[in-house]
């Protein structure tokens, strides 16, 4: 394996293509991932990787996650991904296929008792809960529990782990081996930094990037792959110029500004009433600089930055 390509020539470990050759080729790296990020539960062995192979169409595909589908040595299923584009709405896609994990396990007329948990571990590029009050937390669990009494606990079947990877990063709350991958996953660049990290799941990962990096074939597959997003982020930027300057050239600018607001709201999640009014007392010139930059923007905030 060739560990001496430079460390601004090493493939984004973010890529999904690239995330799911580091993994998927390598279940001991992909059990020591899930219990960093379930460190408060007993460890587990990845036991077998249910989808190990990457579809030559599903590289092209836009709107496709590369996710890892995992079973455990209790057969519980783990969904692991690697998100780099906020698919809207969001929460429905990734409950959708977490569900979908949990109702294929069985068929009509078979023993629910056959059903095993399924639990969910998406890694975000992006910040999901950008709202004042969510700014300090970047590790979520969600589960089935009840709202009055959180403390009860429905079941087990479904639980969903998040982590808003450069709020994390940004923080520096996060202790112990998540750090260590955060680390990677943010700083794979860095050389002094990887250099201080002495966890050897995360240093194994970080060889297994360079020899994935020096292969001639898997850099174009990773290119390829980065190209498609790009492609998919250059319609959306279309689509929303197209609607927003329709709304403009009819004159109708609350039609504009209702167009932005559902993008919006689709891209970060229910709107302030702060940024609402903010909407409605824009000019025309600013409604059409916020589009612009809503597609690359990290948060509400970053959109209306210095306007």
């Amino acid at each position: 394996m060739n560990q001496s390509i430079p460390p601004d020539d090493l493939l984004d470990p973010k890529n999904d293509y690239v995330f799911k050759r580091l993994f998927a080729e390598a279940p001991a790296l992909l059990a020591a991932l899930i219990n960093a990020v379930r460190s408060d539960k007993p460890p587990v062995e990845v036991v077998e990787v249910l989808n190990p192979r990457i579809e030559p169409d599903e590289i092209t595909g836009k709107f496709i996650v590369l996710d890892i589908l995992v079973k455990d040595q209790h057969g519980r299923l783990f969904n692991v991904e690697m998100q780099i584009r906020r698919f809207d709405p969001w929460s429905a896609r990734s409950t959708y296929y977490l569900a979908r994990a949990l109702s294929g396990q069985i068929s009509s007329g078979e023993d629910y008792f056959n059903l095993k948990p399924v639990i969910g571990i998406h890694l975000l590029d992006f910040d999901l809960f950008d709202q004042p009050e969510n700014a300090n937390q970047a590790q979520w669990c969600f589960e089935l529990r009840d709202r009055n009494n959180p403390q009860v606990k429905l079941g087990d079947e479904l639980k969903l782990h998040i982590i808003e990877l450069s709020k994390a990063d940004r923080l520096g709350h996060t202790q112990g081996p998540l750090a260590d991958w955060i680390k990677l996953f943010e700083h794979w660049q860095e050389d002094n930094t990887m250099q201080t990290i002495d966890y050897p799941p995360v240093q194994q990962a970080l060889d297994k990037l360079k020899g994935l990096s020096a292969d001639e074939e898997t850099r174009r597959m990773a290119f390829v792959r980065e190209r498609a997003m790009m492609d998919e982020s250059s319609a959306l930027r279309a689509a929303t110029e197209r609607g927003l300057q329709q709304g403009m050239q009819q004159g109708k600018r609350e039609e504009a500004t209702a167009i932005l607001a559902r993008l919006l709201t689709k891209r970060f999640g229910p709107l302030s009433e702060e940024t609402r009014v903010r909407l409605s007392e824009a000019t025309l010139d600013q409604l059409d600089l916020w589009a612009d930059r809503i597609l690359d923007a990290p948060s509400v905030t970053a959109v209306f930055d210095g306007h």
